[in-house]
């Protein structure tokens, strides 16, 4: 009931601690009418959940031109009007390729969920321009402010690396300051390793170990503090929850993922591949905890 498909293949930025390009060469798009035929299929086998990947997912379509002229939202949209398909996610964006169209087709598809994983890698303008991310820690925080504004209900991930060559403590105070304001929900959060081949791996300036694992420290606490309390504003609301299975931790609770991709484990009796409405009760910096709707109203 949940499957990926492949929208995309190689990456056509230049991050400096990346081998992707490398490796995978320049990005490929999959033709529009194989994706939607292959999301048609697997609707049909019962899939529900689909997401589409891609190094840089909402970038799609870009290199069709000029025999087509797509993007982004149109797959969206496409994919939308699949019969059958409940949700649909999509990963990992590139800040600096979530244009207009792509934004309104988060807003206005039904089964486009309310979650966005958006890479910010450093909250140091300075850093993030070694990093050859494209964008600065404003013009990030402006299209944060732009999601919300047009998804209220937005539930935003991200990725963090620390300890880039050249970090200083100012550099480092920016991330945990651009994390404090933006509040994720989650947060997979990194230590700089330099990779053979690119650019940031020779770079004079790298930062001792002991300092990156202090650094690591203090910034997945700053994560799990806020996740936890996103979380708690959870507490007493009604989440609709696609039923995964059994929960790894209390064989007598099911276990599923919100919209908002926030695992739940809650006592109920749907089966695995359904949806259920799940009231929360309680929460942890992780996952949230509730009953099912139908045994609350019992």
């Amino acid at each position: 009931f949940q499957a990926w498909v492949q929208v995309s293949m190689g990456c056509n930025s230049k991050c400096a601690y990346c081998i992707v390009p490398t490796v995978r060469g320049r990005e490929q798009s999959r033709h529009p009418g194989e994706i939607v035929a292959e999301v048609t299929s697997i609707a049909r086998e019962g899939v529900k959940e689909i997401t589409l990947l891609g190094q840089n997912v909402n970038s799609w379509g870009r290199d069709l031109a000029p025999s087509l002229r797509t993007d982004f939202g149109e797959l969206l949209r496409a994919c939308d009007a699949v019969d059958g398909i409940s949700r649909i996610r999509f990963t990992s964006p590139h800040p600096k390729d979530f244009r207009e169209p792509v934004i309104a087709a988060l807003a206005e598809c039904v089964s486009v969920c309310e979650h966005v994983h958006l890479p910010l890698q450093s909250g140091s303008t300075r850093i993030l321009k070694r990093m050859r991310r494209t964008y600065d820690r404003e013009r990030y925080l402006r299209l944060v402010d732009t999601l919300r504004a047009a998804v209220p209900d937005l539930a935003l991930g991200t990725d963090l690396i620390v300890g880039f060559p050249g970090e200083t403590d100012e550099d480092f105070d920016a991330t945990i300051a651009a994390v404090e304001e933006v509040r994720y929900e989650s947060a997979f959060t990194f230590i700089f390793s330099p990779r053979a081949g690119t650019e940031a791996a020779s770079s004079p300036d790298q930062i001792p170990d002991d300092l990156k694992h202090a650094r690591l420290e203090r910034l997945v606490d700053t994560v799990q503090r806020i996740a936890a309390e996103r979380n708690s504003e959870r507490i007493g609301r009604v989440e609709e929850v696609l039923v995964e299975g059994p929960s790894r931790t209390d064989a007598s609770l099911l276990r599923g993922r919100t919209r908002r991709n926030t695992t739940v484990n809650f006592k109920g009796v749907t089966r695995p591949g359904d949806l259920a409405d799940v009231l929360v009760e309680e929460s942890t910096s992780m996952t949230l905890r509730g009953r099912e709707l139908a045994l609350v109203d019992a």
